[in-house]
């Protein structure tokens, strides 16, 4: 369901008018075969996403799957094949293309990530910096790459961020507030930025401590001051040049918006390569 919304959006976007230089060259009995293929090496995904456009735009084209979401894919490689009127190929080309790159630009970048994290022994997640109205398909090809989801929503679980405790008062009364109203079933994250809140979240007793834009030695210092008493999250300003220094200060996850804010889309092609009149 809330597929068929992204793209009966996206499909506005482009189609609503018409397509003016389409409609005029061809006619709804031109038909052709069309091939999508990779322009560098990559993690695919977002197969089912785009089958679901080509659908949207004309039931019936054919759609042939040749690879599938997970799959690393090299340069040249031809990952589905289409058949149908030529005009739904035109109309629903540069949707489908849109959605598939950025996907696959998640899922390579995740990919890279995940398996830093796993020589360490720390798991990756995303977080909620995802593209409005994408995060579904942001949080899904993290899921594709290897990596993990954090929050969907924010009603998924607790977490006690600065703007909380500011507006609260304190750590310990924004957790007191919190296990007065939902009692002892959820699990409470609280975002630290500093030793003294480290101890004041443990007093209050958070079962999760964020460490939030500390160093890898200020990480490694307030580990010890935990000792096991909390799950601990890292998170700001993790990144691709810096997520193995981080892991190396072994948090049990680092949390990272770098994962879906900032990552480059990955280069497909739709290609027609046969006019069938």
């Amino acid at each position: 369901m809330i597929l068929d919304k992204i793209i009966e959006l996206a499909l506005q976007e482009d189609l609503s008018l018409g397509d003016i230089t389409s409609d005029t060259i061809f006619t709804a009995d031109d038909r052709a075969r069309a091939v999508i293929r990779a322009k560098e090496d990559l993690v695919l995904c977002g197969m089912n996403t785009a089958r679901e456009v080509f659908y949207a735009v004309d039931p019936e084209i054919t759609f042939t799957p040749l690879k599938k979401d997970g799959d690393f894919v090299q340069k040249g490689e031809t990952v589905l094949e289409l058949t149908g009127r030529t005009l739904s190929i035109l109309k629903a080309e540069r949707t489908v293309l849109n959605f598939m790159q950025r996907m696959s630009g998640i899922a390579t970048a995740s990919r890279v990530f995940a398996e830093i994290g796993k020589k360490y022994g720390v798991l990756i997640v995303d977080t909620r910096k995802t593209q409005p109205g994408l995060r579904r398909l942001d949080k899904y090809a993290v899921r594709v790459g290897g990596c993990r989801n954090h929050r969907i929503s924010l009603a998924d679980s607790v977490m006690i961020k600065d703007n909380h405790i500011a507006a609260a008062g304190s750590i310990t009364k924004a957790v007191e507030k919190i296990k007065n109203a939902i009692g002892h079933t959820p699990k409470i994250e609280v975002e630290t930025t500093n030793e003294a809140e480290v101890k004041e979240a443990l007093a209050a007793g958070a079962d999760i401590i964020m460490l939030d834009n500390m160093t890898p030695t200020q990480i490694a210092a307030c580990k010890a001051l935990i000792n096991g008493r909390a799950i601990i999250e890292v998170s700001g300003g993790v990144n691709a040049q810096n997520l193995e220094s981080y892991c190396q200060a072994k948090p049990d996850v680092i949390s990272m918006g770098a994962l879906t804010h900032s990552v480059p889309a990955k280069d497909l092609s739709l290609k027609i390569v046969e006019y069938i009149r």
